[in-house]
């Protein structure tokens, strides 16, 4: 069970990364005792077909996270490097949940693809070479490029060694998950991002929220102490943009609201008490372009009621 705040993090990160590709479950109870997958990845079903427009932009801007959830996957992250006992408990938990299918499988007098069995992949900063070395993980640098190691094929599992990934694009979203000058290199490409673009705005509220449990701990690591500076940071310029996001709104509708106020004026110094009719073009008047209202404004002296009321029916 996750008890440490970067373990949180791990996981609300990919929970909310991955929900637009799929179906994603966190802290999964294992039948065989009382463990627990971190995260659980099942495609939705219209991965396998023709993609919609908005899941495919998702798994182009997720890259090498994208690509690691083409298919079904168990996601382990680590913070610090991963040991071999636990990737040997991680490995245990994918061979329990094969079992499980298997014996789900002839329960049901089925054949399981094993095409549709799930990955494990295990996500940590840094990989030994003598871990790499005993369990026999190789990289795919033709298909996967540096930082992706894979056991033998009948495991199902493969490596990702965050601080070995190039600093690219396509491996921002995992290269957030590491450590130290790699995390923070990542967290300024997120910031740097147009406030608008897909996730940067959900993960920047994460990364918020970790801050702010990290403040609360008394064991902080310097490493920690030096996040939170960072995350505080950010949290300072999330607050500015906030605050001019409000100031914009507001002027906006202040001209908004200064334009009414002097439309409804106009139809009451001429006309006295404004009527159903006179009330209706109001909203007409406003959404003129802003030639069409200033050369109404400058014809509306010389136009009868009837002229008025006739601009807008037409």
């Amino acid at each position: 069970m996750t008890i440490f705040p970067h373990d949180q993090f791990a996981k609300d990160y990919l929970l909310e990364l991955l929900s637009s590709l799929g179906e994603v479950e966190t802290s999964r109870d294992i039948a065989a005792e009382v463990r627990e997958i971190d995260i659980w990845f099942s495609p939705s079903p219209e991965l396998k077909g023709d993609l919609p427009a908005e899941t495919r932009r998702d798994r182009q801007i997720l890259g090498l996270l994208g690509k690691l959830a083409m298919t079904p996957a168990i996601f382990e992250p680590f913070r610090n490097a991963v040991s071999v006992t636990a990737v040997i408990g991680c490995m245990s938990k994918l061979f329990d949940v094969l079992a499980a299918l298997e014996r789900q499988a002839k329960r049901k007098n089925t054949r399981i693809n094993r095409a549709d069995l799930p990955w494990l992949w295990i996500l940590s900063p840094t990989v030994s070479v003598p871990l790499l070395k005993g369990f026999g993980a190789k990289l795919d640098r033709e298909n996967w490029g540096d930082g992706v190691y894979f056991l033998p094929p009948y495991f199902k599992t493969g490596i990702v060694a965050i601080h070995q990934l190039p600093a690219t694009p396509e491996t921002l979203w995992l290269r957030t998950l590491g450590k130290g000058r790699v995390q923070e290199q990542a967290i300024n490409e997120i910031e740097t991002l147009p406030q608008d673009y897909p996730f940067r705005f959900e993960v920047l509220e994460l990364l918020g929220s970790l801050r702010a449990i990290l403040e609360l701990r008394q064991d902080l690591q310097q490493e920690d102490r030096k996040l939170i500076m960072r995350l505080s940071a950010i949290y300072l310029q999330r607050l500015s943009e906030a605050t001019q996001q409000g100031i914009e709104q507001g002027i906006e509708q202040g001209i908004q609201q200064g334009q009414r106020i002097i439309v409804e004026n106009l139809l009451k110094a001429k006309f006295g008490e404004l009527d159903p009719e006179l009330l209706e073009i109001i909203d007409q008047w406003l959404n003129l372009s802003s030639e069409e209202y200033t050369h109404l404004l400058l014809q509306f002296s010389n136009l009868s009621r009837e002229e008025l009321l006739a601009r807008f029916k037409n």
